[in-house]
């Protein structure tokens, strides 16, 4: 019987030079294709000032994207008309001038009404969350498109970042009654055009800049912005001392972010994805922070001797019937408005009625500990 013998020392060689690069091989095989493109550098706009902190929001979401991609996609925000005024943005990113865009879909009002029912009105009772569990999970999402499809608009949306209720505005003298909305010149956006028409005022909507130099030159006499941290940074008490809170003419409103659609498209399929999170993320971010900072903001307008009244139920109550006559006109003369109410207000009525029932009155607690007892 023969004996087996040793490779020689060049065989052997030979044999583990091509066993490593067989392992290699299928190493490389197992291992999953990751796209190594050269970095994509989008140009945002977002439709806020530069000391606002909604442009801080618009700077937050593009931050994580950023460091999420780890460096294959960067998006470079800037503020407010630094390439087209806050109104136009809808149009820039569709058209390319701009990648993308940081606004509010309220802003895009005049192209299609139903726009506005993303933030407009009282959402039938829903709070900024719900609406945007409507829109994510309760067709709001495909109405949407559906209805820049229908205005020619080829861009890709996201909502994001619920906001907390806004004032009803800042005024040179505390409203009491609806009496002293007549005729009063007002700023406001949206379908809330139309709801402080109904109460009575005459409404300029201007864009966030410049609501502070009109109420400052006379040109109108009150406004609504939007939260104690953007009307503070945006000068509102330099020249207006009374802000009434509470009220229903936004209160469901959200941020949204807009990408060109051809530009979205060619971005790899996890590029996507990281967007897709980073929103989700960013969502989740904005609402915490907004407490932390719309709180502290407050204290510090009451510091400089603004006066803050509750807007009284005899006005809200009747923001409700004015928006219900709001909404029947538009619905009459717009289909895809009323698609989207009716989507919307079959929604609130099984959400609703769940928060209604299951959460507790948190003003209970607080007057437990801080406020009046009882």
């Amino acid at each position: 019987m023969s004996e087996k013998k040793d490779l020689a020392p060049a065989s052997r060689r030979r044999f583990l030079k091509h066993a490593a690069t067989g392992t290699a091989a299928a190493g490389a095989l197992a291992a999953p294709m990751i796209s190594r493109a050269e970095t994509v550098n989008l140009r945002f706009q977002s439709t806020w000032p530069a000391k606002d902190i909604f442009h801080e929001y618009a700077n937050d979401f593009a931050k994580k994207v950023n460091e999420m991609a780890g460096g294959r996609l960067k998006i470079e925000v800037l503020p407010s008309g630094s390439v087209v005024p806050a109104f136009q943005l809808l149009d820039a990113v569709n058209k390319g001038t701009l990648d993308g865009g940081h606004g509010v879909v309220a802003y895009h009002y005049g192209k299609n009404s139903a726009l506005a029912l993303w933030g407009s009105g009282p959402g039938f009772g829903m709070d900024p969350n719900m609406l945007l569990s409507w829109h994510y999970y309760g067709g709001g999402e495909a109405l949407l498109q559906e209805i820049y499809k229908a205005i020619n608009m080829d861009v890709m949306s996201y909502l994001y970042g619920p906001m907390p209720t806004q004032p009803y505005g800042w005024f040179k003298k505390p409203v009491a009654n609806l009496e002293q909305m007549k005729g009063i010149k007002f700023r406001t956006v949206g379908l809330a055009v139309d709801l402080y028409t109904e109460q009575g005022a005459a409404v300029n909507p201007l864009p966030g800049a410049e609501i502070v130099p009109a109420l400052d030159r006379g040109l109108i006499d009150a406004a609504e912005f939007n939260n104690a941290s953007s009307d503070r940074s945006l000068g509102f008490p330099d020249v207006a001392k009374n802000c009434m809170l509470q009220s229903f003419h936004q209160s469901t409103e959200q941020f949204e972010i807009l990408f060109n659609k051809t530009k979205y498209n060619a971005l790899p399929a996890e590029l996507k994805k990281i967007i897709d999170y980073a929103v989700q993320a960013a969502s989740a971010d904005m609402s915490w922070k907004a407490i932390e900072r719309n709180s502290s903001d407050y204290a510090e307008l009451k510091k400089a001797g603004v006066a803050f009244y509750k807007t009284p139920d005899a006005i809200l109550r009747n923001q409700l019937e004015s928006w219900d006559k709001v909404i029947a006109k538009k619905s009459a003369e717009n289909p895809l408005f009323k698609k989207v109410l009716d989507s919307q207000r079959a929604f609130a009525q099984r959400a609703g009625q769940w928060q209604n029932d299951y959460l507790v009155d948190f003003k209970m607690a607080w007057n437990h500990y801080f406020g009046r007892r009882g």
